[in-house]
């Protein structure tokens, strides 16, 4: 109706048009207007009828006001009283009665519009009085971006319905009180008792724990079961304790250093980035289990990996009811603002594959980042505005009106059961001190400084509210922090005490049955075989399509290849390896989940797990067809993004050890963007939090000639960050190599992730393949020797790993080279040199061992393998390889052809330091750059 702000007596004719429409059909005008001609008539009294000549002048004073309750409804936000400690900007136009056609000398006047607010005919002052209270006060709400009417409706009956005042009963009342001192009074206490230590203070938005605590009881009341909650370092500590219960005296002597064992194998975290499990009971003797994820520096990564734990649990404690289990978010203003990682999550809110039923975000908005004042951190006239991508409302709050904050979460709860989106509570405060507790903020923002030092805290303020609303008397307050402080000092006497807080690691819930690995579970690998009959049935499950279906032509001639594999030749290539791994899963009961961008069909069409019909959107997966007693199949083409994605895949991964859980990348490079979560999470979980993962991520790796961008998957990142067996990174050259290691996941009663790199070009190359007996004779080979040479006759053996091996192969063959063995080294980390020592030793005769890999020489898995090897019987190695580069690889397919060309030459023809000598000679020197 912004159209009609400005209406003059040439638009009567419009308004009486209007109102005849609705005389003959009410639903023929919109709702706004159904209500204010309903109000119009009730008001001239059941006979009224056509529009006379007196009437159009209130008429269009009646539009007027119906103007300026949407009006406050779309804009009362940017005119509220949200900001505890500055001055709000000022934003043009405003609600003042004239920029809607009124004036004060209206404000007696009655009109029917206000009917649309439910409260009957009013005069313009009570209605002016009513949206000020409702939308200009301690709470603003962003929500008239919502296109579904219903949403709409509910949203503005439920605020205006109470003017979006809380009326909390005197328990209440004193429930919030108590949270909000505790919270207070224990960040006190942390600032006398430990001066100078870290602990990103909570204060300032000490009222996130009543509203914590709030949602919780809240939650409980409708149906929640289980809270997945994922914060930065700011107020951790203080949710850990006053949210979580972990205790004091161990969060204290922590403190104190009382944390480290020399017994202890792990490196540990400081404390404010730990996570905690447990069940509280809320006042209606309801259980709920909280769990706060670990998060690393990186503050917004946690936030995939949270939503990917919710949805796992969905699937598997809570039979897909999504009702159960809800993610809290906390977020920083400058890093919701900032971080991408934001938005790749927030797009998987409503994807099939990703949604978990809604997001409750709380933003503890300081106004301000490490220094960084908010109108240099972001163009957006709010830190939430990426809530507008998802159709979220938006609750801005002045964090100094606990009672204001806790009405709002609970009304965003209710809003998450009943409509399953995501919804963003912007907690309007500020920061006591600087980014840590040694921190000068007074260096950057003198003047926000000297108001904060004078500013009340939150809970003084509630006091004094309670106090003067005659619902507490002054000593009692007192007494409530004198008691609880009281509490804290016995708790820390109790810390002092203790030698040490460190304890055996024991897994609980779903990891119940898992261990900690240790050295000697990577010397072999546990068989993985599958019986001949299960495997060939199976096969032939997953390479057979309806009859009563149409597929591509395309389509039906590879599904009559994978058939004769199944069927006659009994030889398997790489697509069908790899789903008789999950085929043979799923019918152990196993569930798999596989997602990644254009993993159903996979990016170079090899894959093919999901079908769709040639006449219709309609899709076959036959990996979901193998019987009716499997375990559920989950594929998902994921939108594009890495860091997102693989964030939650982890997290799916982390709460359920009992899936086989595989993120894919487009390319191998592409992981690059997530980053990240491999650094943060795959490499160090596990050292850190004591978390185990069993992750998998298949990366596309090899030099093909594609250019920089998709040769590399950059197995040197993953080797630099290989140590204390932290996780399995494997280059497999067979099939049915890669079946076993996809099926060793499940094998072991522990946990590792495992990265492989896979093929391009092998996935149709006729030599990589598998015999039947490879799948059902066998497990993961670690090391392959050579088969095709005689031992006694080998004078140099080249370890190579990957794609590389069918060139050195090819070229072996086809010069009839009898002196040199290749042999495949499947397993980077780690490293099998136990094994490659014993199957050097069998060639008596050699007399030189050598890596030789596609990668150039400082990127590969070489640089990690020389200062792994030096130690041992391969002390003097050397390598064959591109020479050192910035760039992963050319871009010049010519260039590439003739790298790949010197490699194999200098792997077969003459000793390392010939070929070097000859190199520099010959126009190929120009490509390495040889002196």
């Amino acid at each position: 109706m912004d159209n009609l702000s400005y209406l003059s007596g040439a638009n009567a004719e419009y308004i009486e048009s209007l109102y005849q429409s609705y005389k003959e059909d009410p639903n023929s005008v919109e709702f706004g207007f159904q209500k204010f001609f309903e109000g119009f008539d009730f008001g001239r009294g059941s006979s009224a009828g056509a529009v006379t000549e007196d009437t159009p002048e209130h008429f269009l004073k009646e539009v007027n006001v119906l103007n300026m309750i949407n009006g406050y409804r779309q804009r009362g936000h940017l005119f509220t009283h949200t900001n505890p400690v500055r001055e709000r900007r000022q934003h043009l136009p405003t609600l003042d009665l004239e920029n809607f056609g009124l004036s004060t000398a209206d404000l007696d006047t009655v009109f029917n519009a206000s009917v649309e607010l439910g409260i009957g005919a009013a005069k313009l002052s009570d209605i002016v009085a009513f949206l000020k209270q409702t939308y200009c006060r301690s709470i603003g709400v962003e929500y008239k971006y919502l296109r579904t009417p219903e949403v709409l409706s509910w949203l503005e009956q439920k605020m205006e319905g109470v003017r979006n005042t809380p009326n909390f009963s005197i328990e209440e009342k004193r429930r919030i009180l108590k949270k909000l001192n505790e919270a207070v009074s224990f960040e006190n206490f942390l600032g006398t008792k430990f001066l100078g230590q870290k602990r990103f203070s909570l204060e300032g938005a000490e009222a996130l724990i009543p509203a914590l605590d709030s949602v919780i009881e809240k939650g409980a009341e409708l149906g929640i079961e289980e809270f997945v909650i994922g914060m930065a370092h700011r107020g951790r500590l203080n949710v850990l304790a006053n949210i979580m219960q972990k205790t004091y005296k161990d969060i204290f002597a922590e403190f104190e250093g009382k944390g480290y064992s020399a017994e202890s194998p792990f490196g540990g975290d400081v404390k404010y980035h730990l996570g905690y499990s447990t069940d509280v009971t809320t006042n209606d003797g309801k259980s709920v289990h909280l769990s706060l994820c670990p998060n690393p520096s990186h503050l917004e990564t946690v936030d995939g990996v949270v939503e990917g734990m919710t949805r796992s649990k969905i699937d598997f404690k809570y039979g897909g009811d999504n009702a159960r289990i809800a993610p809290i978010l906390i977020h920083g203003d400058a890093s919701v603002a900032g971080q991408g990682i934001v938005y790749e999550v927030i797009q998987m809110a409503g994807l099939d594959g990703y949604k978990t039923g809604g997001t409750i975000h709380l933003i503890i908005n300081n106004q301000i980042g490490f220094t960084t004042n908010f109108k240099d951190a972001r163009t957006s006239t709010y830190c939430t505005d990426i809530a507008k991508v998802t159709l979220s409302p938006v609750f801005h709050v002045n964090g100094d009106d606990v009672e204001a904050l806790v009405y709002a979460i609970n009304l965003a709860m209710e809003y998450r059961q009943k409509y399953k989106n995501d919804v963003f509570i912007d907690i309007l405060c500020y920061r006591r001190f600087g980014h840590n507790e040694s921190d000068e903020p007074k260096f950057t923002q003198p003047l926000l400084y000297k108001a904060i030092e004078k500013h009340a805290n939150p809970r003084d303020i509630y006091i004094q509210q309670l106090i003067t609303e005659g619902k507490l008397e002054a000593s009692l307050a007192k007494e409530m922090e004198k008691e609880f402080r009281g509490i804290l000092q016995e708790r820390l006497n109790e810390a002092k005490e203790i030698t040490s807080t460190y304890q055996d690691v024991k897994f609980g819930g779903a990891w119940s049955d898992m261990r900690i690995a240790t050295p000697k579970d990577f010397e072999s690998s546990p068989s993985t075989a599958v019986k001949k009959t299960t495997l060939l049935e199976i096969a032939k499950r997953i390479s057979t399509l309806p009859s009563n279906k149409k597929f591509f032509k395309k389509i039906e001639k590879l599904f009559e290849e994978r058939s004769k594999m199944a069927n006659t030749t009994h030889v398997f290539d790489w697509a069908m390896g790899e789903q008789l791994a999950y085929g043979t899963l799923l019918a152990e009961g196993k569930r798999v989940r596989l997602s990644g961008q254009d993993v159903e069909r996979g990016t170079f069409s090899h894959r093919h797990a999901v079908l769709t019909l040639e006449d219709s959107e309609e899709e076959y997966i036959p990996l979901a067809n193998i019987s009716d007693q499997q375990a559920p199949f989950d594929i998902y083409n994921s939108h594009l993004s890495e860091y997102g994605v693989l964030g939650f895949e982890y997290g799916y991964a982390m709460a359920n050890p009992n899936a086989l859980t595989i993120w894919e990348a487009q390319f191998g490079d592409f992981f690059n963007g997530a980053q990240i979560v491999v650094d943060q999470y795959v490499a160090s979980a596990e050292t850190k939090w004591q978390r185990e993962n069993g992750l998998v991520m298949l990366l596309p790796h090899g030099y093909e000639g594609q250019g920089p961008e998709h040769s590399s998957a950059r197995i040197e990142r993953f080797m630099e960050l290989c140590a204390d067996y932290n996780m399995q990174v494997t280059n497999c050259t067979t099939p049915a190599n890669f079946f076993h290691a996809l099926r060793r996941q499940f094998k072991r009663d522990f946990r590792k992730p495992l990265v492989v790199f896979t093929p391009k070009s092998l996935l149709r190359h006729p030599l990589c393949v598998s015999k039947l007996e490879e799948f059902t004779d066998g497990k993961f080979h670690e090391v392959i020797a050579d088969t095709n040479v005689k031992a006694a006759d080998v004078k140099r053996v080249l370890f190579c790993s990957g794609k590389i091996y069918y060139e050195l192969l090819e070229k072996q063959q086809k010069d009839q080279i009898r002196d040199v063995a290749i042999v495949r080294v499947e397993q980077l980390y780690p490293t099998p040199v136990a094994q490659m020592e014993a199957v050097y030793k069998k060639y008596k005769n050699a007399e030189e061992a050598v890596w030789v890999q596609e990668e150039p020489e400082n990127m590969g898995a070489w640089p990690y393998l020389l200062r792994r090897l030096r130690r041992t019987i391969f002390g003097d190695i050397e390598v064959i390889s591109r020479k050192e580069s910035s760039s992963t690889a050319t871009g010049f397919a010519k260039q590439h052809a003739d790298q790949q060309a010197y490699i194999l030459a200098k792997a077969f023809e003459m000793p390392v330091t010939e070929v070097e000598q000859k190199i520099a000679k010959k126009s190929v020197s120009k490509v390495f750059n040889v002196d």
